[in-house]
This record gives structure tokens, C-alpha cells and sequence, in this order.
């Protein structure tokens, strides 16, 4: 009995020096351990044989015992996962392009390509500030109105012409909005009409709703209105998707003369015109016109607008509206989404617009959007004169560039990566086949000299390929 006590001591105390040491280490010799625990060298042998047996020592005849080398753990093989191919089926198209559209550029890069503000010009302080006071209010961590909170709703719902706050939901963002929309509005396999090109990030939220996309041409007015008119006619279509200011990703502006063609063309139609209008606080030169809902007295108009891309990305709080049984539809498909927007962020959204630091950011938003227009506009022209714009943009955060015949605008794109210059290519922004090649530029993410050394590495990727 005396000798089993003595050999476990002596296990322990093995134990207790193998614990973090490296392999090779010598361990204390059985004349140490003899004496130490007052055992007898076949009872130390016996504890050293038993650690042995389990891999956790060596034993050297002549040298002593050695923590032995741990084994590397069995390599299991990768499990088959090749089912779920089968199982889900194709993959919904557009994913890829909205992965690389939102894909964060690597350190280093100049971003030439982005769809929210340089951090330099988000008003952080201001939107920390305010989420810090909605945190200490405990009724903004309780459920609200799964519709959003009034206040802000109504918010929303100045300048929207016949809008209400009844009329409006709060989304989680402009995108979640339009998932919303093409779900509440339309039905799988019907037909959705959007300008071309336009906001990819719709086509995707319209082809993963399982809506037939046509296209509907635009140019430096906006939507052509006969062809707009054709297109409802021969597809039947009972939606239509529209930038009116500053559309993304060519920055036109629907002009006053078409604008009551649209409308009347959709109202003959019995159709309804989902006006993204994203770009709302996001003007540079001027003032811009009031949305297309502020002349819609029937109801046509299904209104939506973010902050997102004015403010910054974290702030995601968008609104939607419309008026009768289609609002009725959005704010029912809203509450299946995600039930309703974290409560804090609706209360530090609407402390943020309704304080002086709201106007106090779009006016040095307006002079910092001019600036880095204007200085990617004349790098463009320095290194690039052949893709000069035929038009300046007078609001949004991009310019539209027309590629020489025959450009492989992707191929360009990946050219111009490997300089380290992130810019994105047209044939996504298509819902058919592009017109011509183009490159999207952002001027809103990066400041005045990292613009100016991009489009020259830009034009050099150019002239190598």
C-alpha cells in the first residue's frame, strides 16, 4: 500500500514537470526522485514506466528520462461535402458581382471603387454621440412599432409630397428595403422594368425575388420615356425600378421634361415606379428637384430613401412608403423580414437629423463631394482625355466612363488591381447586354491626391493591355 502511494506521488510529480515543458527536457533522475518522495528505486522505475507506456516521457539508458514529443494529432480526412451542390441547386445569379462590389480593399489599395463615403467625410463624432444618449434611454431598448418609430417615419415622410408617416416603414438599410419591395409588389415570375444600366444591387434583390428583369434604356436624361412606354406595353409589367437623381451608376438625372412622361406612361399602365431615391442629401451642384411621389397624386409612387450612403455605412436606417394597399403589403412583408429595427439606432438616427449636426454635415459633405469630384474628373482628363464625361455629375458619389470599342472592362478592372488601384467594371450594372464597355469610378472614397495617383495608374493599366 505504502509503495502504491509512493509511485502515485512520484506520477504526479512527473505529471506536474512535463506540464508546459518542451520536448527533450530532462526530467529529475530516479536518485532525485528517490529521495524526494522517500520511495524506492523500483517504485520510481515502475511510475517512470507507467508515463513511458502513456507516450508522455522517454527513457535514455544511461542518460535518464526526457518529456517525449507530442504527437501530431491524427489528420482527419476533409469531410464530403459535395451533396449540398446537388441539394442547393444553381446559385442565384448577381452574387459574385455584389461580393466584389462590397469586398473591403486590401491595405494600400486606392479605392477608385466604393458605394458609401471616405471615413474622412462621416460624421462619426456626431452619429457616436448619438447613439451613446439612445443607449441611456431604457424605453429605446423596448419594443416599438414593428412599423418604426412615428417620429421618424415622419421625418421620412417630409418632402414626399402626399406621404405620411402612416405611409412609411423603417428598414435596415436602402438594400433590405428593396428586398422588401420586390417581394411585396411583385410576384415570382413576374416582370420588373429597370433603367440600364442601373443599381446592381437592385438586380440582384429582383432576380433572388424571382422576378423577370427588362431593361429599359437610359441616357444623360434619364429613362427615355417612348421606350419606357414600350417596354410596359409589350411585357405587361406592373413595376418599375428608378434612380430620378443622380442614378447609380451613371449619375443621370431624370429631366423636367420627362418627368411627367414617366409618370403618365406608369399611370396608363396601372403600374407602380419604385423610386429609389438614394441619393436625396448626396447634391453637388444646386439644389436638387423634389422626388417623383411629390407629383404623384394616385398613389403610383412607392417611395424609398436611405441614410446610409449620405451619413455612413454603420447607420443603416432606410424608409419605405406607399400609399393604400400596397403600403399595407410593404409593412406585412416587413415584419416577416426581421420584425423591426433595433430601437436605438431608430433613436440615435432621428437625435442625429434633427440636431444642427445634421445640416452641419451635408453642407461640408456638399464642399468635400465638389472638391474630389472635381479632382478626379481633372485626373481623368490629364491622363485618360479620351473617357472624359460627356457630362459632369452633379450629385452622387460616381462618374461614368465610356471604354475605348473593344475594351475588356473586367479585364481592365483585374489590370488595374494588380497596381493596386480598386475600380469596378460596367457589364454588371446591365440587366441585358451593355451598350458599350464602361468603368464605374467612385470620387467619394479616397481624398483629392490618392484620386489623382489612381486614375494615373488606371490609364497606365489601360495603355499596357
Amino acid at each position: 500500500m505504502n509503495d502504491d502511494n509512493a509511485a502515485e506521488r512520484v506520477i504526479q510529480d512527473l505529471r506536474a514537470a512535463l506540464t508546459g515543458a518542451p520536448p527533450g527536457t530532462r526530467l529529475p533522475t530516479v536518485r532525485e526522485l528517490t529521495a524526494r518522495h522517500q520511495a524506492s528505486p523500483i517504485t520510481v522505475t515502475r511510475a517512470i514506466r507507467a508515463l513511458a507506456a502513456e507516450g508522455l516521457l522517454d527513457t535514455q539508458p544511461g542518460r535518464g528520462s526526457f518529456v517525449a514529443a507530442r504527437p501530431a494529432p491524427p489528420a482527419s480526412a476533409a469531410p464530403d461535402l459535395s451533396w449540398q451542390s446537388i441539394a442547393l441547386g444553381p446559385r442565384p445569379p448577381g452574387e459574385d458581382s455584389m461580393q466584389a462590389l462590397l469586398a473591403i480593399p486590401r491595405p494600400g489599395a486606392i479605392p477608385l471603387s466604393s458605394g458609401y463615403l471616405d471615413p474622412d467625410l462621416q460624421p462619426a463624432s456626431a452619429l457616436g454621440a448619438a447613439l451613446a444618449r439612445a443607449a441611456r434611454h431604457p424605453a429605446s431598448w423596448q419594443r416599438g412599432p414593428v412599423e418604426g418609430r412615428e417620429d421618424l417615419r415622419a421625418w421620412f415622410a417630409r418632402g414626399a409630397g402626399p406621404m405620411r408617416a402612416e405611409d412609411f416603414v423603417i428598414c435596415p438599410g436602402g438594400q433590405s428595403a428593396l428586398a422588401t419591395a420586390f417581394r411585396a409588389l411583385a410576384a415570382p415570375g413576374d416582370t420588373v422594368l429597370v433603367e440600364s444600366p442601373t443599381y446592381l444591387g437592385a438586380l440582384a434583390a429582383a432576380r433572388a425575388a424571382g422576378l423577370r428583369v427588362v431593361p429599359v434604356p437610359a441616357d444623360v436624361d434619364g429613362v427615355r420615356p417612348d421606350l419606357l412606354a414600350a417596354a410596359l406595353h409589350r411585357t405587361g409589367a406592373r413595376l418599375f425600378y428608378c434612380q430620378p437623381l443622380f442614378a447609380n451608376p451613371h449619375g443621370a438625372t431624370l429631366s423636367p421634361a420627362r418627368r411627367p412622361e414617366v409618370l403618365a406612361e406608369v399611370t396608363a399602365a396601372g403600374a407602380f415606379l419604385l423610386e429609389d431615391d438614394y441619393a436625396r442629401d448626396l447634391a453637388v451642384d444646386g439644389d436638387p428637384p423634389p422626388p417623383l411621389v411629390a407629383n404623384d397624386p394616385g398613389g403610383h409612387v412607392v417611395y424609398l430613401r436611405s441614410l446610409t450612403k449620405s451619413a455612413a455605412p454603420g447607420l443603416r436606417v432606410a424608409a419605405i412608403g406607399a400609399r393604400g394597399p400596397a403600403g399595407a403589403r410593404l409593412r406585412a412583408a416587413r415584419v416577416l423580414d426581421d420584425f423591426f429595427v433595433a430601437g436605438p439606432l431608430q433613436q440615435a438616427t432621428l437625435d442625429f437629423v434633427t440636431s444642427p449636426a445634421w445640416p452641419r454635415h451635408l453642407r461640408s459633405l456638399r464642399t468635400a463631394l465638389r472638391t474630389r469630384r472635381d479632382a478626379l474628373l481633372d485626373a481623368v482628363r490629364r491622363h485618360l482625355p479620351a473617357l472624359d464625361p460627356p457630362a459632369v455629375p452633379r450629385g452622387g458619389l460616381h462618374a461614368w466612363l465610356r471604354l475605348p470599342e473593344g475594351t475588356d472592362d473586367v479585364a481592365l478592372t483585374t489590370a488595374a488591381a494588380a497596381r493596386n488601384v480598386v475600380v469596378f467594371p460596367g457589364r454588371p450594372w446591365y440587366a441585358a447586354e451593355p451598350d458599350a464597355p464602361h468603368l464605374r469610378l467612385t470620387f467619394a472614397a479616397a481624398p483629392p491626391p490618392l484620386l489623382e495617383e489612381g486614375v494615373h495608374r488606371l490609364a497606365q493599366a489601360l495603355r499596357d493591355g
